[in-house]
């Protein structure tokens, strides 16, 4: 089964905490702190790999966790780094944050790496914090948490020449007659649900052609297969439009226009891919009621090149395969693609809010900021606690409560955590 979007949690891993400890050694007494620092959180990270062609795996496996930093430990050992943890996603695979749509990383390339999360920093071991005032601190910090977030797969194919047309207009059987793909093909609409790949080996030349199922009015709406597989059309360099003109009850001009506007209406920019049209089932076609000329005509007067063909016979493929290579050889579009071989995501820092409510002379704090400090420290313990004050003064904590009439001596409750604050 192809599978071409999917949506995953990810999350990166925890740092260690940092550990309390002081020496004990034979002979002497009052050792000093020894406490080591935790070891850093693995990174989330997703790599291309060749080899696969669908997000299928993501249809089973949608939560995807690194593994944390281990613990410090006495004699000043740190503990060890946490792995990485690698993704494998399909080259073409573009990674969307879900809750803003921002494009974090388009791989397009095998091997491609994209750093979307980092992991954790560890928590420092009580050693770090001795000083010559402070010389047998009993705190030691807690390791940060990694970051999550919920992310879009969008595979879209890496193909040079996109097969468009309605249903029925015989793509997939120019797809089988010009490679050795083998598409499933029948009379009737949709018969195409997924896109199909094949490689075309013509004169020395090769290129990939991709068949996108039939499109129909309203599918840049979403309508019939709709945006599933218009967005496989955005990275071609040639589109190959496919009409059928052996049936007298439709209109070829029309049936042309609205495939156009249905692709144009998804995204403007594929005017800019060159175009060729491509009148297919010439072999049935019934020259009493169907002008063929005059509908070549009329496409050409729209600035296309216009090619006569029988997919099912053969008629006209080498010429159109001669004119699709000439057009590669000569155009080659411009597309924003990364070139980078390690793509690195810095996640916009969310604003950290400190919020003071005053009640019968207590100041309580509470917000962001106050809760990502309190990860750090123990609050039960007096040494923890001045590191505390020590923070929340550098931190600007401190001037804020200044600035609502706080001196010193006054309480501060933090989480129901009351203390006397002392310059």
């Amino acid at each position: 089964m192809f599978i071409d979007s999917a949506k995953i949690y990810i999350k990166s891993g925890n740092g260690g905490n940092g550990v309390i400890s002081f020496r004990r050694e034979k002979y002497v007494a009052y050792g000093g702190p020894d406490g080591g620092d935790g070891g850093k959180g693995g990174d989330v990270i997703f790599i291309t790999d060749p080899n696969m062609s669908t997000l299928m795996d993501f249809k089973y496996k949608r939560k995807y966790v690194a593994p944390s930093g281990e613990n410090g430990s006495g004699n000043n050992k740190y503990g060890k780094d946490a792995d990485d943890l690698y993704i494998k996603v399909p080259v073409g695979t573009q990674i969307i944050r879900d809750d803003t749509n921002e494009l974090i990383a388009d791989l397009t390339k095998p091997g491609q790496k994209a750093i979307v999360l980092r992991g954790g920093k560890g928590g420092r071991g009580n050693a770090k914090f001795a000083s010559a005032t402070l010389k047998t601190p009993r705190f030691a910090e807690s390791g940060e948490e990694g970051k999550e977030l919920y992310v879009r797969l969008e595979l879209k194919l890496l193909a040079d020449v996109g097969l468009v047309g309605f249903p029925n207009a015989g793509k997939s059987t120019l797809l089988a007659a010009c490679t050795n793909a083998r598409p499933k093909i029948a009379n009737y609409p949709f018969t195409t649900l997924y896109p199909n790949l094949g490689v075309v080996y013509h004169k020395g030349k090769s290129f990939v052609m991709a068949d996108i199922p039939g499109l129909i009015e309203g599918a840049h709406r979403g309508e019939g297969l709709g945006y599933d597989f218009l967005k496989h059309i955005e990275r071609t360099k040639l589109i190959l439009h496919i009409i059928d003109v052996s049936n007298p009850l439709s209109d070829p001009i029309d049936d042309f226009k609205k495939i156009n506007e249905e692709m144009y209406l998804y995204n403007d920019k594929l005017k800019e891919i060159p175009q060729i049209v491509a009148l297919n089932k010439i072999d049935a076609l019934d020259a009493s009621l169907i002008d063929l000329d005059d509908i070549s005509a009329k496409i050409q007067s729209f600035g296309y090149d216009v090619l006569k063909i029988s997919a099912i016979t053969g008629i006209g493929i080498e010429n159109l395969l001669d004119k699709t290579i000439e057009i590669l050889d000569k155009f080659k579009l411009d597309v924003e693609e990364n070139t980078e071989d390690v793509i690195i995501y810095n996640m916009p820092k969310e604003k950290e809010t400190v919020d003071i409510d005053i009640k019968n002379g207590v100041y309580y704090l509470s917000g962001s900021k106050i809760d990502r400090l309190l990860k750090r420290v123990n609050l039960q313990d007096e040494n923890s606690l001045r590191y505390f004050e020590m923070i929340l003064k550098k931190s600007g904590v401190i001037d804020m409560l200044k600035e609502r009439g706080f001196k010193d001596g006054d309480t501060i409750n933090v989480r129901n955590f009351e203390f006397e604050y002392y310059e």
